[in-house]
Parts: C-alpha cells; structure tokens; sequence
C-alpha cells in the first residue's frame, strides 16, 4: 500500500511539473476559422516569412506550394523569399542553429506542423497558437525580458511586439477550493503597437490559419473529395439494395 501510495504521490508531482514547465496557464480563446479564406492564408504566409522564418524553419513546406492559396510564382518569388532562395527550395530559417541555440538556449522548432501538435484537453492546437501569441508581457525577470500567459516561462521573446506593443496582465485574485488564487482578468495597453487590438487579434488569427494550412495543406481538398465520395456512397447503396431485392424477388 505505502508503494502504491508513494507511486501515485510521484505521478501527481511529474504533472504538476509538466505543467509548470510549459502547459496551459490560462483557459484557452477559440482561434476563428479561415482555412478556406484565400486572403487571410496569404496574409498569414506573409507575417509568417516576416515575422518566423528568421528563427523557425518550416522545412516540410516548398514555397511553391503556396500555389494553393493562390499566389502566383512571381509574387511568391517577389514577396516570400529572401535573395537567395529559390521557388523549389524549403522554407528554412536564417538564423544559424549555433546562435539560435546559444541565445534561447535550444534551436527554435519547426513550425510545418505546430498547429497539428499543440493541441490539448478541450482545446486545439490553432486555439493554443492563436492564444499564445496574444498573450505575451514584458517581464524584465526573465533573459529576454518577455514571458507569456499561456506558456509560463517560455524561453521565446514576443516575435509580434512591434505589431501589438506592450502590455501587462491585469490580475484578480479569487477563492478557489478553499484557497486564494490569482487569475487573468484582462489586459492594459502599456505601449501601443502599430495595430489596435482589433487589428491585431485580425492578423493573428490569418498568421494561425495559415499555421493550421500549412500542417496539412490537402486537408480542404480531402473534405471536399469525402463529400461527393460520402454521397456517391449514399447513393450506390440505394442501387445496390434495390438491385439485391430484383435478383431475389424469385428466390422468395
């Protein structure tokens, strides 16, 4: 009993660790859905080349893939790629792995399919993407002077800081289980960004979209193609058991 007690006390403390090392702080906002938006796809591979490809890699994703959101190979060529990449080439990251280690302490992840592995219990992964990158802070404690609210600690500064500004969270403390706690109540704008928060939640949720295309680019095609396979299906049974009953009528 003292080891099955001891057993379940350890994996109580391994979870509590887990999650103070990089799960969920706050509930998590419901991304919107533009995954079949042309628009918001392009606008999201463009803050994607501008504002992540300097440290993460998307290195299962071919630029001319971007054919499918409908941008031509001249305006990929123009607006997408840096000098020396080519239409054919992976979307790799420019900064050396060497560096990127030595300054946030381990290479930055690919990005190809983040949106595909970040989901959690009650929420997916563009909910915890579209979350995540709204709700970064300054906090001159830690190395690089930010922290975010849906990863507690995490070792990435705001890529998006020029955009959104500064803000801090505003906190409010309630009784929980019989103890006091603080929880997120909202928001104040410290500095402004370039965008208002309209503007900025808007192009967010176009970055996450295209996150979420990217992890699966076929993914509208297969939908559609299950569709018209769902109803063909639908209908071939109808025939079928029509045509059952015809070749038993007899037999009966």
């Amino acid at each position: 009993m003292k080891k099955i007690l001891l057993g379940f006390a350890l994996s109580l403390g391994l979870s509590a660790s887990v999650l103070a090392a990089g799960g969920p702080g706050i509930p998590m906002d419901k991304a919107p859905n533009r995954t079949n938006d042309m628009a918001a796809l392009q606008n999201g591979a463009k803050l994607f080349v501008n504002y992540c490809l300097s440290c993460h890699s998307a290195a299962f994703m071919r630029y001319n893939r971007l054919r499918d959101i409908g941008l031509t190979d001249k305006q990929i060529a123009e607006n997408l790629t840096f000098t020396t990449e080519k239409i054919g080439d992976t979307m790799k990251a420019a900064i050396d792995p060497k560096q990127a280690k030595a300054w946030f302490g381990a290479n930055p992840p690919d990005l190809t399919v983040i949106a595909r592995s970040r989901a959690g219990k009650g929420y997916t992964g563009a909910d915890y993407l579209y979350t995540f990158l709204r709700t970064y802070y300054r906090d001159e404690a830690k190395p690089t002077g930010w922290n975010n609210m849906a990863f507690p600690n995490v070792g990435m500064p705001n890529p998006l800081w020029q955009l959104q500004g500064e803000q801090k969270p505003v906190m409010q403390k309630v009784t929980s289980h019989g103890h006091e706690v603080e929880v997120l109540k909202g928001w104040e704008q410290v500095k402004p960004g370039t965008m208002n928060q309209a503007e900025f939640d808007q192009n967010v949720g176009d970055l996450v979209a295209y996150l979420q295309w990217m992890g699966e680019p076929a993914q509208n095609t297969r939908i559609r193609l299950g569709v018209w396979v769902m109803l063909f299906l639908a209908a071939f049974t109808v025939v079928a058991w029509r045509l059952n009953a015809s070749y038993w009528k007899d037999v009966k």
